[in-house]
């Protein structure tokens, strides 16, 4: 299976509402694994933000998957804007996975036009990347949202990312972030 995953970063060290506690990345870890193995993934699509992003590619290099990153914007403006702005080692370990992909000739970045919104931009180009990867391998595809199961304030990418991938019927399975 191709999966298309988004998710929430981690929280802000000030954090009042929990969306990803730091404290819940291992349990998140292992229930993504579990699902990625459950249900065949070969490869993950995403992004790589501080968070779910990290989590999930970390995962599937560990189980040897096939991984397909999507920036909004160059290398460095990413890291600074969605990695190392929170708690954590998160800059190591963008680095060594950003490192691993390209190398593998899998890393998009995407080119900014207008005043279209570079992260709505980024997860249509993730689901867009998994549907096209399936067809191209004849594999199902079905779409990852490692969150804590509310909708935030607008926008809320994560959200929106699950709209799209029910609107293009792809399957949604959750990996929660906090315990319900």
């Amino acid at each position: 299976m191709i999966i298309a995953l988004a998710g929430r970063r981690i929280d802000k060290a000030d954090s009042k509402d929990p969306r990803f506690p730091s404290r819940n990345v291992e349990r998140v870890a292992g229930a993504l694994r579990g699902l990625l193995v459950e249900r065949g993934a070969t490869i993950i699509v995403s992004s790589a933000a501080c968070g779910a992003d990290l989590v999930a590619l970390k995962e599937a290099g560990k189980l040897g998957l096939r991984r397909k990153i999507i920036l909004p914007f160059d290398r460095a403006t990413f890291r600074q804007s969605s990695v190392v702005d929170r708690p954590g080692d998160w800059g190591s370990i963008y680095d060594e996975v950003l490192d691993e992909v390209d190398a593998a000739g899998d890393l998009i970045t995407l080119s900014r036009v207008g005043n279209v919104d570079p992260y709505s931009t980024t997860s249509e180009r993730i689901l867009d990347e998994a549907v096209g990867l399936a067809r191209q391998l004849e594999e199902p595809a079905g779409a990852v949202m490692m969150w804590d199961g509310t909708i935030g304030e607008k926008p809320d990418y994560t959200a929106d990312f699950g709209v799209s991938a029910r609107q293009r019927g792809l399957p949604i399975f959750e990996v929660r972030t906090v315990r319900m």
